[in-house]
C-alpha cells in the first residue's frame, strides 16, 4: 500500500504543473456542471416553492410524482409530430452541418489571395453573432405580407404575394435556409483550422506525383479532416432531440398557423410551461433530452469504435 501511495504522490508532483493549470477547469465543472445534478430530483416532483423557504426547502416540501412529469410530452395528440419535426430538422441540420462547411472551407483554403480570403471568411461568420430576435426581424424585412421586399418584387411582375407567415408549405425550407446561412460560419471556421494544420509536404509531394487538385482533396484532405469529421458528427447526434429555440420561436413569430412545420420539443415545452407552469414538467423533459442524447452519443461512439477505432471518441 505505501509503494502504491508513493508512486501516486510522485506522479502528482511530475505533474503539477498541469495538475494547477486544470485546477480553474475542475472548479468550474464541480460547480456548475455536477453539483447542480441535485437539482434532477425537480424532475420527479410536483415543484412547489415553500413558504419562507429558499430552493432547497422547496425541493424537499415538493410532492413526490414519479414519472408523471414525463406523461405530458407523450400524452398529447401534438406530440408525435412535435418528435417527428425535431427529429427531422435535426438530421438535415446534422447533414448540412458537415457537408456545406466542409465544402466552403475547401473552397476558402483554394483563394490565393488570403486577405479576400479573411474578408469572405469574416463575412460568413458574422451572422452567427446576430440574436435570433434580429435575424427574425431581417427576414421580416423580406417577408413582410403588406411592405416586405420579396412581395413588393412579385406584384411588380404581376405576381399575387404571399402570406408568408400563414403559409406553411415554405417554412421547412426557410428554417433550414437561415439555420445554415447562420450558422456556417463558426463550423467553416473548425474544419479550415483543420485543414490549414496539414503537413504542407504531402500536397508539394502529390504535386510531384502528377495529382490534380480533385485528387489532392480526395486523397489528402478529406481522409485527414476525417477524425475532425466523426467527432463533430458524433457530438451531433447527442442533440437530436434538442432544438435551437430561438429558431423556431422567433423566426415564424410564433405564428399559430405555422405550427405543424415550426413546433419542435423546446417550443412544445415552452408553451406547456407558460400555460400550466409545472417546473417539474420543463425539468423532466430537459432530463429526457439529455439522456436519450447521452444515450445516442454512446450508441454512435459505438458503432464508430467498430467500424474505425481511431476516429472514435474514446
Amino acid at each position: 500500500m505505501g509503494n502504491k501511495n508513493g508512486k501516486f504522490l510522485s506522479r502528482l508532483k511530475a505533474n503539477k504543473e498541469l495538475l494547477f493549470l486544470s485546477l480553474p477547469g475542475g472548479i468550474w465543472f464541480l460547480l456548475f456542471t455536477y453539483l447542480p445534478l441535485f437539482g434532477i430530483l425537480v424532475a420527479f416532483k410536483k415543484f412547489r416553492i415553500a413558504d419562507n423557504g429558499g430552493f432547497f426547502k422547496s425541493l424537499i416540501e415538493s410532492e413526490w410524482v414519479g414519472f408523471d412529469n414525463f406523461k405530458f410530452l407523450f400524452a398529447s395528440g401534438d406530440a408525435a409530430r412535435v418528435f417527428l419535426n425535431t427529429v427531422l430538422y435535426n438530421l438535415v441540420f446534422i447533414i448540412l452541418g458537415v457537408a456545406l462547411p466542409v465544402l466552403v472551407a475547401l473552397l476558402l483554403n483554394e483563394i490565393r489571395n488570403k486577405g479576400m480570403a479573411k474578408i469572405y471568411q469574416s463575412a460568413m461568420f458574422l451572422p452567427y453573432f446576430l440574436s435570433w430576435v434580429v435575424v427574425s426581424y431581417c427576414l421580416f424585412a423580406f417577408l413582410n405580407p403588406e411592405k416586405g421586399f420579396v412581395n413588393n418584387v412579385l406584384q411588380q411582375y404581376g405576381k399575387e404575394g404571399i402570406s408568408w407567415y400563414t403559409e406553411k408549405s415554405w417554412w421547412p425550407f426557410l428554417i433550414i435556409l437561415m439555420s445554415q446561412w447562420k450558422g456556417i460560419g463558426y463550423n467553416t471556421v473548425v474544419y479550415l483550422a483543420s485543414i490549414c494544420g496539414i503537413d504542407k509536404t504531402y500536397y508539394e509531394a502529390a504535386v510531384l506525383d502528377g495529382a490534380t487538385k480533385w485528387q489532392q482533396i480526395k486523397f489528402i484532405t478529406l481522409p485527414l479532416l476525417k477524425p475532425v469529421i466523426t467527432i463533430l458528427l458524433i457530438m451531433s447526434i447527442g442533440k437530436i432531440f434538442n432544438a435551437d429555440f430561438g429558431l423556431f420561436y422567433q423566426l415564424p413569430k410564433n405564428s399559430g398557423a405555422l405550427f405543424d412545420v415550426t413546433n419542435v420539443l423546446d417550443t412544445y415545452i415552452f408553451r406547456a410551461l407558460r400555460a400550466n407552469g409545472e417546473i417539474g414538467m420543463s425539468s423532466a423533459a430537459a432530463l429526457f433530452q439529455s439522456t436519450v442524447g447521452f444515450v445516442l452519443i454512446m450508441a454512435a461512439n459505438k458503432i464508430v469504435s467498430k467500424v474505425d477505432s481511431d476516429n472514435a471518441l474514446f
